[in-house]
């Protein structure tokens, strides 16, 4: 199985770029072909230039190239002589665009092209005229005079035709002078910077790269501002990987970033969710080339901290800032705070609170925010609800990403009431929601299969003006997948594909997951597999999401190699990593390794954390271990941790298990006290404690409840009832059951016809039990051996070992398909 993994997950280096001197063309899949080539042949030509320079002349790039003979590889190559852009003399460089530092007849051009009477046709006439009035024979001050002040009224004309939105005029100004014979002299690279922002800010991204590409390949000399706006555009538009191709570009050209460029290309690294290891890389680089961090600089590493909760790093980097001297500033502060808060660190965060205050740095809507978020994503909702009692009293007003947090908080929780009164509470408050609070709704209702107002919720996006974003999708993808229901998880994924979203590395982790919660384990690696193909960094999220999908096949040796290679990588293990690992050790009957981990868990060996003990509670009750699970119940609660609706079910499962009536009860009640929302699974194991015991027809009362409350049953709710009512010589009953499952569109399983089949045998009647079996064959449910089994063992247990013989010997009649193997099997087993 190990070989399906692809190992290794992590790449070593950022990924090769996808064609970005074209505009993208619509694709159908965002999956692209193993064999498809990731380069342009533009950014081939601008890429293989390099090849063709002297190495003794490649460290400076004022020196012209020499001339090469051309390789076939490389026919589309002609070397040229570098041209140097005009020198750079806008003392205006990053003020606000004013007119005055154009001459008169600069201003007179200007007002001429933002005539809204101007024809594009008669660019030509206009700039001739502003070129003869710098006539550079009749100029007392000589003819570098006239370049200088003919190159800053270009300048001065692009930047103000851009300050009044003239871009595709802009742009004529400029293709205009780039085709003089002089351009070399009357460009600078102030005008080439200024047009690709401009580029940028349209979204013509690829036009911009393109305008770079062509000036290259015509010996212009570009300079490092020039390929910091490349840089910053292709990072505006998340075209993230060609930012990074941008920068190794302009680093091979020996144009040495400067403080801008490195801060671009290390929040880029953020946004990919490259290892922390690259990014300190790059940051290490910087100052090594003598580039003295700034705070933003410091703020956008910290900034980089929050997705995989590098609380420790986080805090590093700001005591270095403060210890360099940059003083931290609210926005230092807010993004300290949300890293502690996606590190689900919520004392650490009020630190910072207190921290920032006594610094003169007063709390705003995003800071409390943060710390609103650090306590509901630990399950703390009290202490985030007397947050933003704190906040309104301090004349802060919550936003509606403070009431999505605590209506995300609520519903993770499992308190859905409570979920719906900070929605109601929000609404009041004259906050209508965005997208995020949708988001959030589908997700509450899907994960309590009420489908059927999920949808309406999905619905209501489009009504209230919104679209679905990437988050809506990946949403839906997550709460179809983890319901089992692989069709809806490929019909929802191609509907995503069509609403024209590609898929990025948050929808291969949730593809990852959800299929792998279907049972497809080998769909979930060709995703991963595909990812890699796509050119998507892995990230922890993808480790977790790939771990995940192995514990749910209690592969756990496979586990423990991606967890050694995690390590290996420098990708920091979280809690969610141990929480897979001990998935997976449970699934594989491992119970030392199970035990093993848990007391390093217990001992402080692998830090504390809530969700490691609610995953203990998990895994203890699945592998039926009562003393365990109450030890992790016990440990959580001293702690202090907060429970969730997952944690309480475990311990009603095993108390159910074990006909611990009373216990089971006593979780129940607290889970209505405390307000808690019961789910499909708490009724499920009620139904299950109930179905064993002399009350077993509460477990009919528990579906008829289900129903009420317009919750789903599903296939083990049915089965259970019918379970309940065949144990008990109820027959008539379970029949009644079985029809109404498959009148609300559930289709029976193997256990469901099982269940009839062995109770009808128990109780010698043989032939209803071999009717029940004709009638599974027709409907499409192969029987298992089980099946056989119950059959046989119960002629044998009558002594009709006779009837069992000639039961064996006509299976071929009454199910032409079972294998010989089967026949043998059978028989083998009334011979012993």
């Amino acid at each position: 199985m190990a070989e399906k993994l692809a190992l290794p997950l992590l790449l070593p280096n950022p990924p090769p770029p996808k064609p970005f001197f074209q505009e993208p063309q619509p694709q159908s899949t965002p999956l692209p072909h193993p064999n498809t080539s990731s380069l342009d042949p533009l950014l081939q030509n601008l890429l293989v230039s390099e090849t063709h320079r002297n190495p003794t002349t490649s460290s400076n790039p004022s020196q012209t190239h020499e001339n090469h003979p051309q390789s076939p590889s490389s026919s589309s190559f002609i070397p040229r002589t570098r041209r140097r852009l005009g020198k750079h003399r806008d003392l205006n460089r990053g003020k606000p665009w004013s007119h005055h530092r154009l001459s008169c007849q600069g201003e007179r051009t200007l007002q001429t092209l933002l005539d809204p009477e101007f024809h594009v046709e008669n660019i030509s006439q206009v700039l001739l005229n502003l070129f003869n009035s710098h006539d550079f024979g009749k100029n007392q001050q000589g003819p570098e005079f006239c370049t200088e002040t003919l190159s800053l009224d270009i300048l001065g004309l692009v930047k103000g035709l851009g300050y009044y939105k003239k871009c595709d005029l802009a742009m004529h100004v400029f293709e205009w002078v780039v085709n003089r014979s002089d351009s070399h002299l009357l460009l600078s690279n102030s005008v080439v910077a200024v047009i690709i922002s401009m580029l940028g800010k349209e979204g013509r991204v690829s036009a911009a790269a393109s305008l770079l590409h062509n000036l290259h390949r015509d010996g212009f000399l570009i300079d490092v501002y020039a390929y910091t706006s490349l840089i910053s555009a292709f990072a505006n538009s998340g075209r993230y990987r060609e930012a990074v191709m941008v920068f190794k570009k302009m680093e091979d050209e020996g144009c040495r970033p400067t403080l801008i460029t490195y801060n671009v290309i290390l929040k880029v690294y953020g946004k990919m969710g490259m290892p922390w290891h690259k990014i300190m890389e790059v940051f290490d680089g910087m100052k090594v080339s003598g580039v003295a961090p700034d705070s933003y600089t410091y703020n956008t590493l910290i900034a980089c901290c929050r997705r995989g909760s590098l609380y420790e790093e986080a805090k590093e980097i700001f005591e270095e800032m403060k210890l360099v001297g940059c003083v931290p500033d609210k926005v230092t502060y807010n993004a300290l705070l949300d890293v502690y808060g996606k590190s689900r660190r919520p004392h650490e965060a009020l630190e910072v609170l207190a921290e920032m205050e006594v610094n003169g740095f007063s709390p705003c809507t995003v800071t409390y925010n943060s710390l609103i978020s650090a306590y509901s994503r630990d399950g703390l909702l009290e202490e985030a609800m007397e947050l933003k009692s704190q906040m309104m009293e301090k004349g802060i007003k919550p936003d509606v990403f403070t009431y999505t947090t605590l209506l995300s908080g609520f519903e993770k929780a499992g308190k859905d009431e409570s979920a719906m009164k900070v929605f109601d509470e929000m609404r009041a408050a004259g906050c209508n929601p965005n997208i995020c609070t949708f988001n959030a709704l589908i997700k509450m209702y899907g994960n309590r299969g009420k489908f059927t107002e999920m949808m309406k919720i999905f619905d209501d996006i489009k009504t209230c003006k919104f679209s679905p974003d990437i988050v809506t999708w990946n949403t839906l993808l997550a709460v179809f997948g983890q319901n089992g229901m692989d069709s809806e998880v490929s019909g929802v994924f191609k509907e995503m594909k069509r609403a024209g979203f590609l898929a990025e590395r948050d929808t291969f982790n949730t593809l990852i997951s959800a299929y792998s919660r279907c049972g497809s384990f080998d769909q979930a690696m060709t995703v991963y597999k595909r990812m890699l193909t796509a050119g998507v960094t892995p990230d922890l999220s993808t480790y977790n999401a790939v771990l995940a999908a192995l514990a749910r096949g209690g592969l756990w040796e496979q586990s423990n190699k991606v967890f050694d290679e995690m390590k290996d990588c420098r990708c920091k293990p979280n809690e969610q990593t141990y929480s897979s690992l001990l998935h997976a050790y449970a699934n594989g009957k491992e119970i030392d390794k199970m035990h093993g981990l848990a007391e390093d868990i217990y001992s402080g060996v692998i830090e504390p954390h809530a969700v490691l003990y609610k995953t203990l509670v998990l895994v203890y009750s699945k592998s039926d271990l009562l003393a365990e699970t109450e030890r992790a119940f016990q440990e959580l609660r001293r702690k202090g941790c907060s429970v969730d609706i997952t944690t309480l079910n475990a311990m009603v499962s095993i108390y159910g298990r074990r006909q611990m009536i009373r216990e089971a009860n006593e979780i129940i009640n607290f889970m209505r006290e405390s307000g808690f929302t019961p789910t499909l699974t708490t009724y499920n194991s009620l139904m299950n404690m109930y179905s064993r015991s002399a009350d077993y027809e509460k477990s009919e009362e528990m579906v008829r409840e289900l129903l009420a409350k317009g919750v789903k049953p599903d296939l083990i709710s049915y089965n259970t009832v019918i379970n309940a009512y065949c144990k008990n010589g109820r027959m008539r009953d379970a029949s009644r059951v079985f029809t109404e499952m498959r009148e609300s569109g559930l289709v029976p399983d193997v256990v469901t016809y099982n269940t009839f089949i062995a109770n009808y045998a128990a109780v010698s009647m043989f032939v209803e039990a071999i009717d029940v079996v004709h009638y599974m064959i027709k409907h499409g449910c192969k029987p298992n051996e089980s099946t056989y089994n119950s059959i046989v063992d119960s002629y044998c247990k009558l002594g009709r070992r006779d009837e069992a013989v000639v039961f064996v010997g006509n299976l071929r009649e009454l199910n032409p398909h079972i294998s010989r193997e089967e026949e043998c099997r059978l028989l083998e087993r009334l011979k012993r």
